[in-house]
């Protein structure tokens, strides 16, 4: 009997997509394929690569009406944000930009007798597993240097956004990448692992659960495969007391609840100088007591249902464990909060480091808001965590930031911002956040290898 992946709408609970997996030996063929075909891929010229990866990013942006309303079937977001394309096009772009230099040779020296470099080589069959909640952003982070740099690529997406590797497989096609260069597959667990352990792929990228990174890796091991891996987070936001106020409640806490909190580097916690923290807390209320809840689908709509129920339990569940502790949570429900799907955003105080709302990955809209006393003990907070993606400071000294930025285990420092990834910076982790580096100069280092010639001249 043939396995097939179901997409579960939020929106209503119903069947969206299905899809049914590919057999082991018919992954294998695609594979295959992908292999025979990137050396011809690699062989054309850097600039062509380059012409063809941008025509299929326009092309997928050509399909941006029919997106939209897509991606709030699958996974709720409001069709009022009007998709990805935005920061899709931005990380590609920047990426073909960067692409002549970045892939350049590393000229050691050349003399009468000798010429000395260090060539960028693409790893060969690139695997690219993608995340649901920023679905066309987090896969184009990988795909569009990864063929840039002259690698054949097949994408596995995730089975709560089905569609997504079909458009952009699609796309890239019609703006003439060969079919077997880009290749989206549906695959279950079991054929993954099997395919990385038999070495079908050169580099595997992975985004997604702690759980799933050390699938990759295990899958893995011993097969020299590199894994790249953005895994969970619990990203922390400071507030000194020097901040601007209004500012740091607005940027913190959209970063805290957009997209039902379902983002990598979304907001999880925030700790306030305590001179601030009243006010902080009360605008923060004022913010979320305006979100509107509701269908995805409706224009009015500001908040939109949690991918899955089962994410929205999770949710909930930390919240319920938090106020049985002594957490006061601030805001009603909501109408539309069905106890499914549909979650009110919440902000908490009187939390402490004891309750896993403020420990584990929510992934949810919810927030944690605690008091410190100064920049020492908010350094032991955002650290005291087994993940680091981001952290967000707010003051207006910058050699301030700089120095608590120094102290703080994470990938990405940001001052007087939040929720970003600016694709000229190496998106990173540290701790169970995984390892690896994607976008920048960075991101093609570790989508290519170096290899050295040393080359002596033959002299008379």
């Amino acid at each position: 009997m043939t396995k097939t992946l179901q997409c579960v709408s939020p929106i209503d609970g119903s069947v969206y997509a299905e899809r049914s997996v590919l057999s082991k030996d018919e992954a294998q063929c695609v594979t295959d394929r992908a292999r025979a075909a990137q050396a011809q891929w690699a062989a054309r010229p850097l600039a062509e690569r380059i012409e063809l990866v941008m025509a299929g990013v326009a092309a997928v942006g050509a399909m941006n009406d029919e997106v939209v309303p897509e991606l709030a079937h699958m996974m709720g977001r409001p069709i009022r944000y009007g998709g990805e394309f935005g920061g899709f096009d931005e990380r590609a772009s920047h990426m073909a930009k960067i692409a002549k230099d970045a892939l350049a040779d590393i000229e050691v020296g050349e003399d009468a007798t000798f010429s000395r470099y260090i060539r960028r080589i693409p790893h060969g069959v690139v695997l690219v597993v993608a995340p649901w909640n920023y679905p066309y952003m987090t896969a184009i982070n990988t795909v569009a240097p990864a063929l840039i740099a002259g690698n054949s690529v097949v994408l596995k997406h995730a089975t709560q956004t089905l569609l997504v590797g079909e458009r952009m497989a699609k796309a890239f096609h019609s703006a003439g990448i060969p079919d077997d260069v880009f290749q989206n597959v549906f695959l279950d667990h079991d054929t993954t692992s099997a395919l990385i352990a038999g070495r079908a792929f050169d580099f595997v990228n992975f985004t997604g659960s702690v759980g799933g990174g050390r699938a990759m890796e295990q899958a893995a091991a011993g097969t020299f495969t590199a894994v790249s891996t953005e895994l969970g987070g619990k990203d922390p936001g400071y507030v000194m007391e020097d901040a601007d106020l209004d500012a740091a409640v607005e940027t913190l806490i959209d970063g805290a609840m957009f997209n039902s909190g379902q983002c990598c580097c979304g907001i999880e916690r925030i700790y306030v100088h305590e001179s601030l923290f009243d006010a902080f807390v009360a605008k923060a209320v004022d913010i979320v007591k305006g979100y509107k809840l509701g269908n995805p689908l409706d224009p009015e709509t500001t908040h939109g249902p949690m991918a899955h129920k089962r994410f929205a339990q999770e949710v909930r569940d930390q919240i319920d464990e938090a106020v049985k502790d002594g957490a006061i949570p601030h805001i009603e429900p909501m109408k539309a909060d069905d106890g499914g799907a549909y979650l009110t955003p919440q902000i908490l105080t009187n939390v402490t480091h004891d309750m896993r709302v403020m420990r584990d990955e929510s992934f949810g809209p919810v927030v944690g808001i605690m008091p410190v006393a100064n920049d020492d003990q908010a350094v032991a907070l955002m650290n005291d965590s087994t993940f680091g993606l981001t952290a967000s400071l707010w003051t207006a000294d910058v050699e301030r930031a700089q120095r608590v930025g120094d102290q703080i285990e994470t990938g990405t420092v940001f001052m007087n911002r939040a929720d970003y990834l600016d694709p000229g910076l190496c998106w990173t982790g540290c701790k169970d956040t995984g390892r690896g580096g994607g976008l920048s100069v960075i991101g093609y280092h570790n989508l290519t290898r170096p290899k050295s010639y040393h080359l002596k001249k033959v002299t008379t």
